[in-house]
Order: structure tokens, then sequence, then C-alpha cells
């Protein structure tokens, strides 16, 4: 059962969480509830992970918050929604902002270039801002690993972390593909500060979260301290163990924030309800931007942008030591539903998103058979030695010769149908969208499978990994 849960039924109670609300919340049904709660529970239980908090935005306002699990294990302390979880690289859509907002008074261009503040640093008057705030700069990140590796451990500098990471060659001409990197954004807070003459915190604190009253977040550069939660990791599946946040000066604008779920979802409806930045602006920061070749990344201004079962979303995930969070946008339909967890490197967080979305949004539309759906019909095929080649690249088709479809037939056959496929990954990689999904068949045997999929739709790619 949650910990502690809060309802909102009436306007005045949703205007304390948030005065951006325009229509009145209404409670969520007992169903539900229970079917939220449910879908957490049993998520929490096959996971793990010590605890989550969980809230949700109907009809343009706060309609629920909850908190399952433990908080702290060391003095079996119950989480509790209104304690700050660190939401990672949610925290990047924050500084997009803030340089939106600039740019509004004058005194930037997204597609000024870094030389402009910059001048020093590897390609600076081939990059832009745009190319920062959209992962297509060419700059390595600076922080790929999903543990605390030692250098993490002592405070950091960010112009110093600036000048080593965005000093490198390229990976790549800018513009021309998509790698998410944490260096674009620590060189973003720091343009901020050049071109606003404040610290990148208090300019954001000022133009941003007091004016959106949102009150209980804390910076993890000068704040950790002040957390009631702890992170938590596993190595392999032993016991969970205490996790190490990483040190002041690491994260700078690219993963820095902690709040709790009531705040992150203040945030949602003033994207919602386009009260902060102007009309212009919450295009900008919303539109996913194409590469040079027209390929379309999914990616707006530090934020993922899609389509999830015929619903048009806006949405991105975070990770920072002993932390994983998600949160996702539904504006036309005025939905939100932000996650907070404590495991880090855990697939817990989105699981209960989406079980959540599931049962707030029935299929739109213009929904489509989801990439799980098709999986399992391939699958099906496969283990009676059939496959529909319209669905397959060239490079997959010959692939799926006699044998390997005899192979395919042999040893999937006899596990019995497949009872569940779960998406556990999802990124870009060589112009194609990779997926790991978790199949599970009647008999009980679980596998993994990886598929590529084209820009126009075709698996490139369809591996059963043992």
């Amino acid at each position: 059962m949650p910990i502690q849960t809060r309802t909102y039924g009436t306007l005045a109670a949703a205007a304390l969480w948030t005065l951006c609300a325009a229509l009145p919340a209404q409670e969520i049904s007992p169903e539900l509830k229970q079917k939220i709660d449910e879908t957490t529970q049993k998520v929490l239980k096959d996971t793990g992970v010590p605890s989550a908090s969980i809230g949700i935005v109907k009809d343009g306002a706060i309609v629920y918050t909850t908190a399952f699990g433990k908080s702290r294990l060391d003095i079996n302390a119950d989480a509790m929604p209104e304690m700050a979880y660190a939401i990672g690289s949610i925290s990047k859509q924050f500084t997009a902002a803030c340089i939106l907002l600039l740019q509004e008074e004058g005194k930037l261009k997204l597609d000024d270039p870094v030389a402009k503040w910059f001048p020093e640093l590897t390609r600076a008057k081939d990059i832009t801002l745009r190319n920062l705030l959209t992962h297509t700069s060419g700059y390595s990140d600076y922080a790929p690993q999903d543990y605390t590796i030692p250098e993490w451990t002592k405070p950091g500098d960010p112009l110093k972390l600036v000048q080593t990471w965005a000093g490198k060659p390229l990976d790549f001409e800018p513009g021309t593909k998509w790698q998410y990197s944490n260096t674009n954004f620590v060189l973003a807070g720091l343009i901020v500060e050049k071109a606003s003459g404040m610290k990148f915190a208090d300019f954001r604190r000022q133009r941003i979260l007091e004016p959106l009253h949102m009150q209980h977040v804390l910076d993890l550069n000068t704040d950790q301290a002040q957390l009631r939660v702890a992170g938590y990791f596993r190595n392999a599946l032993g016991p969970l163990r205490k996790a190490t946040l990483e040190a002041p000066g690491w994260y700078f604008a690219d993963g820095d924030l902690a709040m709790p779920v009531e705040d992150l979802l203040t945030w949602d409806i003033s994207v919602m309800n386009q009260t902060l930045l102007k009309p212009e602006s919450y295009r900008e920061l919303t539109t996913s931007f194409k590469l040079k070749d027209g390929t379309d990344t999914h990616y707006g201004l530090g934020i993922a942008v899609g389509d999830r079962n015929g619903h048009h979303v806006v949405s991105h995930t975070g990770e920072v030591g002993g932390f994983v969070a998600s949160n996702s946008v539904f504006p036309n339909e005025k939905i939100a539903i932000a996650v907070l967890t404590n495991q880090e490197a855990s697939s817990a967080a989105g699981a209960i998103a989406r079980g959540i979305a599931g049962a707030l949004l029935p299929p739109g539309p213009n929904a489509a058979a989801g990439p799980e759906t098709q999986v399992k019909t391939i699958l099906a095929g496969l283990q009676q030695g059939k496959i529909d080649r319209s669905l397959f690249t060239g490079n997959a088709n010959f692939y799926f010769n006699q044998e390997a479809l005899d192979d395919f037939s042999s040893s999937l056959g006899p596990l019995g149908e497949v009872k569940s496929v779960v998406k556990q990954d999802e990124s870009l990689r060589g112009g194609m969208t990779l997926r790991i999904f978790a199949v599970t068949f009647a008999g009980g045997k679980e596998v993994r499978l990886s598929t590529f999929t084209t820009t126009d739709g075709k698996l490139e790619q369809f591996l059963i990994i043992p």
C-alpha cells in the first residue's frame, strides 16, 4: 500500500500546489487509483527498487500524488510524496528554458555560435546553442556511465570540465548526428552565466522556479545535505547498497535538480499552459530537431518529442547516483505523469510511467501497433518457421535464411506461446532506433531481444540474446 497519498478534488486544493492550473482538478476514480497502485507495487516488487514517488496531472491540474516503499533503508523510513528526489537529466529542460528566456530578452540567439562566449573550444565557430540543446554538437559526453566513477566523488569544476571535454576532437560533424552528451548542457549553463551576468543557479531560481512557485526544489551542488531520500544501487542481482551521489560541481545545468513530485508537476502544467515563456519559445522547446540529411531526432531542446500509443508526448528521463526519474507530458490531453525512484540503473520509473499512461490514456485515433505488438507477432511466426519479409530490410532478410528460420523454429517453438513482451530500453544508434525487449514464454523461459528499426519503419535487426 502507498505510505502517503494526496488526492486533489477541488480548485483550491490544486491551486495550493500549482498556481498555474487553469482548470478545476477532478478526482481520479477508485478503479483508476487501484490500477495505479497495483501497477506500482508490482513493478517495485519485481525490480526490488526501494521506493517510488508518483504524481498525476489530469485536466491541467494535479489530481493525485502518492509514495510507496522506503526512502531510507538504514532507518526504515517511509517514502512520502513531499520528499525531494533527484531528477537527473529532466533538469535539462529547465536549462533550455533559461536559454529561451535570454533569447526573448535579446541577449542571445539559439543559432549563435559557441565561439561568441568560448572561442577556444573545438569548432566553436561551427557549433550553435541549438546544437548544444539538441545533442547534435559532436562534443563527447563526459558522463555516459550508469555508476559513480572515482572522479565524480571529488568536487568538480564546470569550466574545467567543458574545457577538457569540449576541447577534444568532435565525435561527428555538427548537425549530422544525434548523440546524447551531458557536456552540451554544462556548456549551456556556463553560457547562461555569461549572457545574463548572473550565476546559473540564481538565474534559474529567479526566472523559473520562483515565478512558478516551485518552492521545494533543491540544487544538488549546494543542497545535498537537505535530501531526506537515500539513493541505492545493486551489484548484479546482489543486495541493495547505498549509492554515492556525485560531488558538487558535477551535473552542473545538466542534472543538478532534486524536487518533490508536486513541484515537477507544477513545471509540467506550466509547459501545458505556456505560462512562463512566449508561445514561440515553447514551439522551439518542443519541436523535434532534424539533422542535415533530414533525419528526425525526436528530440527538441532538452526534451524528447514523440508519439505514445497515438498521443503526442514530450518527455524525459533522468539518472544520477542512486536515483532514476521519468516525466511525461501529454499536452493535448492536459495529462502529465511523473515517477521518481531511488535506485540507479533501474527500469522501474519507466515501467511505472508506462503502466499509468496505459490506464489513463486509451489508444489514440492515430495509434499504430506498438513495437511490443509487432515483436510478439513476428516471434509467433518465427516459432513456426515463418516470416513476413515485407517488415524487414534487405540485410535482415539475408540474415533470415532457411537455416536461421529453422533454428528459430526449433529453439523457440517448444517454449510455448509468447506471454509478454516488455520494452526495456530505446536509443538511437547508427541513424536507427535500437530497442531492447524482455520476452517471456508460456513455459517460463525469458530471453532478451534486440531490434534496429530504420527511419522508414523496417527492421534491420531482430536478434535473440540468450
